[in-house]
């Protein structure tokens, strides 16, 4: 068994022991607060039900739910009156509005993942694991009394839910891809700028105003990260928008017969893999993607197109003038300046490049070389790999970087960029 299968399975069965044991203990004792209980897990369900039209890899597609888990594990008092459900009622409610709410999904065949399920119900017994033993003892109100120190105290325990989560993410994406643990745990805790702060701020929010004015609160305080939510799925909308536009310009190179089919396509989900294999997160990875689906748009700008349209192969010089045209049209299709400054320096000497430039160069030297898939040697097995990666190697004097060359090795050995996980920008 591979390391990262044994994370994940660990990850899965402690949250699955988590549940089983919440929900023994609740059924064995009765559900304390029914209506606390009631209104507390509709909520998580109506927030799983408003995944709808979520976008694949979307960090937190459900904030309504997990704002909803989060405001239960804080609950002290409702309307003035102490709470007495605790830690393991609240992993139970959670995990039974969770499933109430990921069914329609899962009969369509587009529920959330058992790693998302595990994150969520691990991260809520946290929080409430911090909380509930605290409070109901007395000894928050004691010595913090109600007013700005326990809010502070509510932070505190928002930061610490937060940095439970960022890890626990990072830490299945690192068993999953092999990817370096820290780019990824930096990802997680950028993402907690957007939307993860607004899912700690209402749960926070959603529990002092239950404690205030009871249940009443809850659709009031809800109504704000509802229209978060959609305003975040518009601008979502706007970046696939943007995406497709970028891809489509990429395919004109292989419409007009200069690039082999599926060239770009390649070339950037393999830029992707090495860009996260050396640290790069988040909009850098973003930037890099679209610079590589775009690096052979110069060759729309020749008059004769180049053979095979493997531009590795040419003298320094074209390349460098291939490059440059590349760079001018792409800043003419209102693409980030970014983007454009990755295309056009993609065939300078590499010492000269910055870092996104020298993976474009590399790996899509490699794919001129294989003329085929990343990973896969169609065009001529397991050999071809090995020769394409002994010619990179010879060309680390001047055109290609070692540090670069040698992380694509590693990548290819793990299977090339099959099974990436989408780019999402911190």
């Amino acid at each position: 068994m591979r390391p990262g299968t044994a994370t994940v399975g660990a990850v899965r069965a402690a949250a699955l022991l988590l549940v089983l044991t919440a929900l023994g203990a609740t059924l064995r004792h009765g559900v304390d607060q029914p209506g606390n209980a009631l209104a507390f897990g509709t909520l998580v369900a109506l927030g799983e039900l408003a995944r709808w039209g979520a976008a694949p890899g979307e960090r937190e597609p459900a904030p309504l739910a997990a704002a909803g888990a989060l405001a239960y594990a804080l609950l002290g008092q409702s309307a003035g009156n102490a709470t007495t459900h605790g830690v393991l009622q609240t992993v139970a409610v959670v995990a039974a509005g969770g499933l109430a709410g990921i069914v329609p999904h899962l009969a369509r065949g587009r529920g959330p993942g058992p790693d998302h399920l595990a994150r969520r119900l691990l991260t809520v017994g946290f929080a409430a694991l911090c909380f509930q033993p605290l409070y109901n003892s007395g000894a928050v109100v004691r010595h913090l009394g109600e007013g700005p120190p326990y809010a502070l105290f509510l932070g505190l325990l928002l930061v610490l839910t937060a940095l439970c989560d960022a890890v626990l993410a990072a830490l299945l994406l690192r068993a999953r891809t092999g990817f370096p643990y820290g780019p990824l745990l930096r990802d997680e805790l950028r993402a907690l700028l957007g939307i993860g702060s607004a899912v700690c701020a209402t749960g926070a929010v959603m529990a002092l105003g239950v404690a205030a004015a009871g249940l009443w609160a809850l659709p009031v305080l809800a109504v704000p990260l509802l229209l978060t939510q959609v305003s975040y799925r518009r601008y979502e909308a706007v970046r696939t928008v943007n995406r497709q536009t970028i891809a489509s310009l990429a395919r004109a190179t292989e419409v007009a017969g200069c690039t082999p089919p599926g060239h770009a396509r390649r070339v950037a989900a393999l830029s992707t893999a090495v860009g996260r294999e050396l640290g790069l997160s988040g909009a850098e990875l973003t930037v890099l993607e679209h610079a590589a689906l775009m690096h052979d748009i110069g060759q729309l700008s020749l008059v004769d197109p180049v053979e095979g349209g493997a531009t590795a192969l040419l003298p320094a010089e074209e390349q460098r003038r291939i490059a440059l045209l590349g760079g001018e049209v792409v800043r003419r299709t209102g693409v980030p300046p970014a983007v454009a400054v990755i295309v056009e320096r993609q065939a300078d000497p590499y010492r000269e490049q910055p870092l996104p430039a020298r993976i474009v160069r590399t790996v899509n030297a490699y794919d001129d070389l294989t003329s085929a898939g990343p990973g896969t040697g169609a065009g001529g097995g397991a050999g071809a790999v090995l020769d394409a990666l002994e010619r990179l190697r010879l060309g680390t004097a001047r055109d290609h970087h070692p540090d670069v060359v040698e992380c694509l090795a590693r990548v290819l050995a793990r299977g090339g960029a099959a099974g990436m996980t989408p780019v999402v920008p911190g």
